[in-house]
Parts: C-alpha cells; sequence; structure tokens
C-alpha cells in the first residue's frame, strides 16, 4: 500500500485528549501512526484495517454505502486510537533529538513532572484506551456480520486479535 491514511486527524487528537491545541502536528503524527500500525490494525486485522484505508484514501467512507464503516471509524476506531496515541506519545513528549544529541525540553514557566506522575498519566491514558477496544470489541461480537473482512481474512494478513487481554498491573 503506497499511500497510507490516517484514522485520526491531529485536531481530533486536540479536541478529545489532554494534547494541547498548541502542540506542533510534527511533534506527535508518528506517534498516531505507531499506534495506528500497532494497536489499531492488530485488533481490525488487516483486511479490514486494508479496507478502511482504502475508503479514506478513495474519499468513499462518506458515501451512503459505506455507512457501516463510516460508523466503526467514527463511533469506536478513533476513540481507541486518540487514546493509544497518547499512551504511546507521553513517554517521549519532553524529548527531542538533535544534531548535537537527545535533549529534555524545559519550559521556563512550567515544572516537569516525577516519573510516578507520568507513569500515571501513562496508565491513565492505557485504560482509557483498554475501555474504547472492548466496546469496539462487544460492537464486533454483536455486528461482525456488518464487515465481513473482519471474519474473512486473506492468509499473509494479520488475523483480528479477538482479545483484549491488556497487562496492566494493580498494585494496592
Amino acid at each position: 500500500m503506497a499511500q497510507k491514511a490516517l484514522f485520526v486527524t491531529i485536531q481530533d487528537i486536540k479536541q478529545k485528549s489532554i494534547v494541547s491545541g498548541n502542540l506542533d502536528p510534527d511533534k506527535i503524527i508518528q506517534f498516531v501512526e505507531v499506534a495506528q500500525d500497532t494497536q489499531i490494525q492488530n485488533y481490525l486485522g488487516g483486511t479490514l484495517y486494508k479496507k478502511l484505508q482504502t475508503l479514506i484514501i478513495n474519499n468513499t467512507i462518506n458515501d451512503a454505502g459505506n455507512a457501516d464503516y463510516k460508523t466503526l471509524l467514527d463511533e469506536y476506531i478513533k476513540p481507541m486510537l486518540i487514546w493509544f496515541t497518547q499512551s504511546t506519545y507521553l513517554p517521549f513528549a519532553a524529548f527531542q533529538v538533535g544534531n548535537g544529541g537527545v535533549y529534555k525540553h524545559r519550559s521556563e514557566n512550567s515544572d516537569s513532572i516525577t516519573e510516578s506522575e507520568l507513569n500515571m498519566l501513562i496508565n491513565r491514558a492505557s485504560e482509557t484506551a483498554e475501555f474504547y477496544t472492548r466496546r469496539f470489541m462487544d460492537y464486533m461480537d454483536f455486528n461482525s456480520q456488518l464487515y465481513p473482512e473482519y471474519t474473512t481474512v486473506d492468509t499473509d494478513d494479520m488475523q483480528p486479535d479477538k482479545d483484549v487481554g491488556f497487562h496492566s498491573w494493580y498494585l494496592g
């Protein structure tokens, strides 16, 4: 697939997450793609993932005949991707790699958070991503007949992961 479509816009992320509205899109765009490739494709499977890619690239996702795919994208996939993007981005947010090495950003009028605060944010973003993933899985359990690409997978494509077995720890 030569061209690649992202399932969310930077504006979606800025409006529906902790990410600041003034964040440079170049700082987060690669994390959107990584989260989409590693998390969303995992749950959609390769065939449904490619179907959505094609609908977006061909600008046919909004066609009446694709209403089910549009619903899947807007109501289930976008929320998952927004929160998976945050959990992917947050560990790297304070760092920048430049010609002189790796730098940690420090603002004059703000305090850096502690490692435990960062871990708490990552955990919360991951928990929210898990919630939206469970919603997606429940929806697909009852509506998979609307998406033949979800149940009929080519042998060379990723099989959809149908288990939301997140590995989070609870320390009480």
